[in-house]
């Protein structure tokens, strides 16, 4: 089993990071990204915390020894559900793959929470684990696989995510300023 995990911090205040989570994709930072497709959302009336489940479809291209061995295609599913608690500030994001979770999964946990000078903390964490104790060898090569990517693709996003909050709030900032 692999353990990941990583934080960083956005210049951007808690409200404006969750409102800029809906607009993260498409992004050129993450052309594997292909589809979003929202299967739930929800909000519950005595707490406000809002539930969204979605469905990311996306293109990676797998190592032909993968494809080989475990059959496949290039196109991959994630499930993610996200709880955003407006009254705590907290925002929580939980994903797992949908793809090949027969041999493999990939549990990712995101927490977005406001740090004390009103930027906002970003803390992620993954659990990558193979499901073929027989296979050992090809079980450690699938997983340091599976974790450089997830890797590859986690600073991928990060920069995709930090160009949209720029670009989102620098616009709002100068329609401000010409009002």
């Amino acid at each position: 089993m692999h353990f990941i995990s990583t934080s960083f911090i956005y210049d951007h205040s808690w409200a404006h990071v969750v409102i800029g989570m809906w607009h993260k994709y498409p992004h050129p930072h993450c052309s594997h990204v292909k589809t979003i497709d929202t299967v739930d959302r929800s909000v519950d009336s005595k707490t406000g915390i809002i539930r969204t489940e979605r469905i990311i479809g996306c293109k990676q291209k797998a190592p032909m020894w993968i494809v080989k061995l475990f059959g496949g295609s290039e196109d991959a599913f994630v499930r993610e559900i996200s709880f955003i608690d407006p009254s705590t500030q907290t925002a929580s994001v939980t994903s797992v793959n949908l793809s090949l979770s027969q041999f493999a999964t990939c549990l990712e946990r995101i927490q977005y929470t406001p740090s004390s000078d009103g930027r906002t903390t970003f803390a992620q964490s993954a659990e990558i684990q193979t499901r073929m104790n027989m296979w050992r060898t090809a079980a450690d090569k699938l997983e340091n696989f599976m974790a450089e990517r997830f890797k590859q693709n986690a600073h991928l996003g990060r920069a995709a995510f930090t160009d949209v909050l720029s670009t989102m709030w620098a616009v709002n900032k100068q329609q401000g300023a010409l009002s």
